[in-house]
């Protein structure tokens, strides 16, 4: 015997939802809604008749959503005009941000990122020239004045 599944929320009543637990939701253009509390943002759409994250969450900075970029000795949150470092409090209001969206759409959470170690965005700059093609070889004469240049 199969259990039925719930079907997932509408937006409608994720909006219910997340409107009793405190969050302040007002509609945006195209059938989107924004979502706010305690400093976090995210934008939610109806997609297929449910719920869904338009866009990533992430702290508002200067009345913009800015996302959280890791580059692998820290993280931070950049804006179209600016880069501030993430604070502990910060990550921990927007991971408790992030579930509390996720449950009300009917999404369900998943281990690795409930611990808030996966983001959308990775800049780690320990590779020289990553962008320019193949790496010099360190045994390959004019290496260290490639890597200095």
């Amino acid at each position: 015997m199969s259990r039925a599944k719930n079907p997932p929320p509408t937006l409608a009543a994720a909006q219910q939802t997340l409107a009793g637990m405190g969050f302040a939701v007002r509609p945006l253009r195209e059938g989107r809604v924004l979502a706010q509390k305690d400093g976090c943002a995210a934008i939610l759409e109806e997609v297929n008749r449910a719920a869904a994250i338009a866009a990533p969450p992430g702290l508002v900075v200067n009345g913009e959503l800015a996302r959280l970029v890791d580059r692998g000795y820290q993280k931070f949150f950049k804006t179209a005009d600016a880069e501030i470092p993430a604070l502990p409090e910060q990550m921990t209001a927007l991971a408790h941000f992030e579930e509390a969206v996720r449950y009300a759409c009917g999404i369900p959470s998943l281990y690795n990122e409930s611990l808030g170690s996966v983001r959308d965005r990775y800049l780690y700059d320990r590779i020289t020239r990553r962008d320019q093609g193949q790496q010099p070889r360190p045994w390959e004469e004019d290496a260290a004045a490639a890597l200095r240049a």
